[in-house]
């Protein structure tokens, strides 16, 4: 309320806050956690970080032309990002000018002129790149890919290329479809719950319920993160009115303290024991039948099992025997487990290997494809995985194209885009010279932060579709726009009356979202507006789309979709059911859809970092305090962290060894390819981590992280593992 109150005022968000999440209501614009299919919480159906992110967007505060006036672009980079963020909803397209040192004002069809001058003298669509944020609705990213494959490229990069990619590549290969397998009714039938590689109490704090429910009923949970995380030790539920009172409610009933990046190491110790168990008892603990009927590959997994050495498993992990056994004593006798994780997996070399590894055991069990049990990749934004179900990929699959080929007629590009890290490689090898971002903080979000500031300066012109005003706007092309658009919470009215977009969250349900407060300017445009009259000024009036239509009436969106997307038949018509309706899974109905009709074990080998001494293997993390890229406020108070972002989170043990004490400033310094990034000056802060690791907030520090090591297969930054060192910071004793 506090947070709400000083950015709405009370009775605004009174308003607001009553229809977040609500089936005639809008959708929270934070993370993709699923609503209840039935009853809804008569209190509120959102968390204090869904607050926040509501409240940001629904700021009083106006970031004006007259803003721009008195802030040149080089004072504003002077300020934190946190600040940046406080100024307010932009309200006028604003234009910076080739040596120009502030942004001005610029009507829309001048801004949207520039933009086609500048894409139509381009030797080849593909020296442009079209990034999108998970914020996008379905209706907006299926008119953009649509805007960009009629322009003549498939440079599509995405914030999934940076978080969740490796997810959906790995799931892919081994059950044939890329997205989770279960649904909230499976969290109230299962009896092991794994959460991995995941902290649901600052990033997804409304699935603490749902574990809170299934704990209640009997669940078991295992805790596996190389932090411990507070609201998996401890859950006291708001929105009991004895949950604020009392101790609250143990979740995890195991936590093992994984190294970093020793998930695949620990998994494969849990599998060996699961091996060991059923030679003592045959038939009692794996699902033979399962294993022997619907996969294949296990003889050479079991036999790769059988060759590791514990002394491997252990070391590599960090987790003893004893260790695995209690939590192998829970998934012995399981049948139905659910197996949740973030980004603490999909963000290292061997990512996909992680999030195979994981499917090992649940194929191992049966236990997927059958109620209470499944794959729960849990994505951080609220529809990056409708975008991409719309078609925003760099690499699109032939069946798509053949579908949007045949819908609007005509032959799209085949040729594969560019990615998230390949379109940064591109701009700053001079290779792309226009970059247009639909929403999102690309600056920020993106790895190697000084390299991928290089390459959006060597840019001719750099676009940015947002709401409010970030890092991203002010490190620019030679020329630069900012066209601000509508958010989840204001009234969308077009050609035809109102309107209401759709969006999928993590377990593949579709449903509307209706903003109904007054728009934060008379000069927004709705995203789905804006991008017809773009692809107006571009394309012209010639081709296979009636641009103008389509922004009129949503409607007549949807019905192009269901021409297209699988599942989506009769669009219209469901999507106004309330709740909305849920997208075909084939896993999940027990079908795997591979190569071979069959589910898939993979063989992976243990990661090694080999750290020398001095040398920590660091991940990036989110505060408290945090969503994404956006700052709410400077308090972790989860970590006990206050008024500040430059920390490092390190063993106290290690922190002596190197002779350094809580609140002593050091720099952290990596070395990739012969190049030393330095991110300077960041407090330490001695915290239960595993011996030679450390932990850091981003987008701080992702000046450390080397844009050219990536996943293999996904090609995700390695967010989580970088190899760093510690030195004392200029002026400061160790």
């Amino acid at each position: 309320m506090r947070h709400a109150f000083g950015e709405m005022g009370v009775r605004r968000s009174l308003h607001v806050l009553a229809r977040v999440n609500r089936k005639d209501g809008f959708d929270c614009p934070g993370c993709a956690w699923p609503d209840p299919d039935g009853r809804r919480s008569r209190m509120a159906e959102y968390c204090e970080n869904g607050a926040k992110a509501v409240a940001e967007e629904a700021t009083k505060k106006r970031a004006t032309p007259e803003f721009f006036a008195e802030w040149s672009v080089e004072a504003l980079s002077r300020q934190s990002d946190h600040w940046l963020g406080k100024q307010g909803r932009l309200t006028h397209p604003m234009v910076l000018r080739r040596g120009a040192k502030h942004y001005a004002p610029i009507a829309w069809e001048e801004a949207f002129g520039l933009i086609a001058s500048r894409l139509k003298s381009l030797e080849t669509p593909d020296e442009a790149v079209f990034y999108t944020s998970g914020r996008t609705s379905n209706e907006a990213a299926f008119l953009f890919q649509l805007f960009v494959r009629l322009y003549g490229t498939n440079n599509l990069p995405d914030c999934s290329n940076l978080c969740h990619e490796s997810s959906g590549r790995g799931l892919k290969e081994v059950i044939g479809v890329g997205k989770g397998t279960v649904t909230l009714r499976d969290f109230e039938e299962a009896e092991v719950i794994l959460v991995v590689g995941q902290n649901p109490g600052t990033n997804h704090p409304r699935m603490l319920t749902t574990l809170q429910r299934a704990k209640r009923r009997g669940a078991k949970i295992l805790h596996v993160n190389p932090l411990p995380e507070t609201g998996l030790k401890r859950f006291r539920n708001p929105q009991e009115v004895f949950g604020w009172l009392g101790k609250g409610t143990q979740l995890a009933d195991l936590f093992l303290q994984v190294r970093i990046n020793g998930d695949v190491a620990l998994f494969k110790g849990l599998m060996k024991m699961l091996l060991e168990e059923e030679t003592r008892r045959p038939g009692e603990v794996l699902d033979l039948a399962f294993i022997r009927e619907r996969t294949e590959g296990f003889e050479a997994f079991a036999g790769d099992l059988r060759r590791t050495s514990w002394e491997e498993l252990v070391e590599a992990s960090g987790i003893g025997r004893e260790q695995m056994s209690h939590a192998v004593d829970l998934l012995a006798p399981a049948r139905r487990i659910i197996l949740c994780w973030a980004m603490g997996l999909t963000q290292h070399r061997n990512a996909v290997a992680n999030v195979q590894t994981m499917v090992n055991l649940l194929l191992l069990k049966g236990a997927i494809g059958r109620p209470g049990a499944g794959a729960c990749p849990v994505r951080g934004h609220s529809n990056v995985q409708g975008d991409r179900t719309m078609g925003i990929w760099a690499k699109p699959s032939d069946a798509f194209l053949d579908r949007l080929a045949a819908a609007f007629g005509w032959s799209p590009p085949r040729r594969p885009g560019l990615d998230a890290v390949e379109a940064i490689e591109a701009m700053h090898e001079g290779r792309v010279k226009v970059f247009f971002g639909l929403g999102g903080n690309f600056l920020s979000a993106s790895p190697d932060t000084e390299y991928t500031a290089e390459a959006l300066r060597a840019c001719d012109l750099t676009v940015h579709v947002s709401t409010k005003l970030n890092r991203g706007h002010l490190v620019t092309g030679a020329e630069a726009l900012i066209l601000p658009c509508l958010g989840r919470t204001e009234r969308d009215a077009q050609a035809s009356g109102p309107q209401f977009v759709t969006v999928e969250n993590s377990m593949g349900i579709v449903h509307p979202s209706r903003g109904d407060l007054e728009p934060a300017s008379g000069h927004l445009l709705s995203e789905p507006a804006l991008i017809a009259r773009l692809a107006r000024a571009v394309l012209g009036d010639a081709g296979p789309v009636d641009w103008e239509a389509l922004a009129a009436d949503y409607d007549r969106i949807r019905d192009r979709i269901a021409e297209v997307i699988p599942g989506f038949e009769d669009f219209n018509r469901r999507v106004r059911e309330p709740g909305g309706f849920y997208l075909p899974n084939a896993a999940r109905e027990g079908r795997f859809e591979t190569d071979s009709g069959r589910a898939k074990f993979t063989v992976h080998d243990t990661p090694r970092h080999g750290l020398e001494d001095g040398e920590y293997l660091m991940m990036t993390i989110r505060s408290h305090d945090q969503f994404n890229t956006t700052i709410y406020g400077l308090d972790d108070r989860y970590r006990g962290v206050r008024g500040g972002r430059r920390v490092v989170f390190v063993h106290p043990e290690d922190a002596r060894v190197a002779g350094y004490r809580a609140g002593d400033r050091v720099d952290l310094v990596s070395t990739y390819a012969g190049k030393r990034r330095v991110a300077e000056a960041f407090t330490v802060v001695p915290f239960s981590i595993p011996r030679g690791c450390i932990a850091t907030y981003f987008p701080e520090a992702n000046v450390l992280v080397p844009v050219h090591e990536t996943a293999h297969k996904s090609n995700t930054p390695v967010y989580k593992s970088v190899v760093v060192t510690m030195r004392p910071a200029a002026g400061a004793s160790a």
